[in-house]
């Protein structure tokens, strides 16, 4: 089995041994199971790509929490089968650089434009209105949606399918949260 069917697909039982614990989740027709991923790491490196550069980490408070829980929730939700543990894992990365995981309304002057949400999109842009891009499940959703658009994504490197749909002025600050995102998601993934 190539090692790219095991791209940061995570899901939650113990890390053990190099490999956290579980099945393979392959051609599930409903993604709303809670079936476990696996991931093959070796040493601090992800499958296939690794780690890209420093690692940041930041302690998550309930509201950050809440949503990552509604990331992969609207994850599950999208019908990205075997890959939607993968694309969670993407979408909490790019929520930690654009937001921290925080829920931002507009921030006045501390503003990028009319960037709001989770994932900083932009109702200008075309995103949605206000109400939709502040809705963790809306926002998730309409990033998922750009992701599935990247021919090729999962096999990618985080950073570079992240930036494909986001457009960032700074594309490679989204490697830098890879490994958390990829610890949330199997912490969160069954819960």
């Amino acid at each position: 089995m190539p090692l790219r069917k095991s791209i940061l697909g995570v899901a939650g039982l113990a890390f053990t041994g190099g490999v956290f614990a579980g099945p393979v989740a392959a051609h599930a027709a409903d993604t709303t199971h809670t079936k476990p991923v696996a991931v093959t790491v070796q040493g601090d490196k992800l499958i296939p790509h690794g780690v890209q550069g420093e690692q940041s980490r930041i302690d998550l408070n309930d509201e950050q929490t809440a949503n990552v829980k509604a990331i992969i929730a609207a994850t599950k939700k999208a019908g990205m089968d075997e890959r939607a543990a993968g694309a969670a894992v993407v979408s909490i990365a790019t929520a930690l650089q654009e937001s921290k995981l925080e829920n931002l309304g507009h921030l006045g002057d501390r503003n990028d434009h009319d960037s709001q949400g989770l994932f900083q999109q932009r109702p200008s842009s075309g995103w949605g209105t206000v109400e939709q891009i502040t809705d963790p499940e809306y926002s998730t959703t309409a990033f998922l949606k750009g992701l599935k658009q990247v021919d090729g994504w999962q096999d990618m490197p985080l950073t570079k399918a992240a930036q494909t749909v986001q457009v960032s002025a700074y594309p490679d600050h989204y490697a830098q949260w890879e490994q958390q995102a990829a610890d949330l998601v199997a912490q969160h993934w069954n819960s």
